[in-house]
């Protein structure tokens, strides 16, 4: 086991949340936006909302033997994204007949993203980003004080 395991582990959270926060901001950005993509039949969709989607970083063979077994050598490994997926929900529809992306009936199909949601999303992954910087700057401390004692 490396002295820098929890140096490794606190790095790939902190990128993990970073980027979770920055999916959160342009899910905000886009909460209004109903000219995002074009649909298969050519036709302008709203915006879809984004997430994040993680596991952890070390999915071999290995890593699962030794869990079973309880002999797990290397217990931080960290977390990696997966990737950016797209919210299935469909999307809201709002009565708004001079909007000019309404239909026949008035109805304006808007983004499935819920500003509260998406708050609280972002207040979660900043709290997250605040724990891994913590845990790192108590390793750092530990690895200091460790090269304190051998002066």
């Amino acid at each position: 086991m490396s002295i820098f395991n929890a140096f490794n582990a606190s790095a790939s959270a902190l990128t993990a949340q970073r980027l979770r926060m920055d999916v959160v901001s342009s899910n905000i950005a886009n909460a209004n936006t109903t000219r995002a993509t074009i649909n298969e039949n050519g036709e302008f969709e709203p915006y879809r909302r984004k997430m994040v989607t993680m596991a952890p970083a070390d999915n071999s063979f290995q890593s699962f033997l030794q869990k079973a077994q309880n002999t797990t050598s290397n217990p931080a490994s960290g977390v990696k994204v997966t990737g950016i997926v797209e919210d299935a929900e469909p999307f809201k529809l709002v009565y708004d007949p001079t909007h000019p992306d309404a239909n026949e009936e008035g109805y304006v199909e808007m983004p499935n993203v819920d500003p509260l949601k998406e708050m609280v999303d972002l207040m979660s992954a900043t709290r997250s980003y605040e724990a891994n910087i913590t845990a790192l700057n108590a390793s750092k401390s530990m690895l200091m004080k460790a090269l304190e004692i051998g002066k």
